[in-house]
């Protein structure tokens, strides 16, 4: 399933419309943006992509988790891991 803007729960994130800014492939070093909706959704479909199954559900959990990221964690793949950790020890 893809997560997509109609799943969210909050609805107080930024849609810019820049068309150089593609968010695809795997989690990289990029700087990731909590508050940018395309940027949130990218994150949610590549975590449930991992976990080989997204529901709503998971989605929505997903979506909560990130609001209460740590401030640290800049990058897409500092997120995505601590997606996964959340998800091993804490989500089943």
């Amino acid at each position: 399933m893809h997560f997509l803007k109609e799943h969210l729960v909050r609805t107080d994130y930024e849609w810019p419309e820049s068309k150089n800014l593609q968010f695809s492939g795997t989690p990289g070093r990029q700087v990731f943006d909590r508050f940018n909706g395309n940027h949130l959704l990218y994150i949610i479909n590549v975590f449930g992509e991992s976990i080989g199954k997204l529901s709503i559900d998971d989605g929505q959990k997903i979506e909560m988790l990130i609001s209460q990221l740590p401030f640290n964690l800049k990058s897409e793949l500092s997120v995505f891991n601590w997606l996964k950790g959340k998800y091993l020890y804490y989500w089943n």
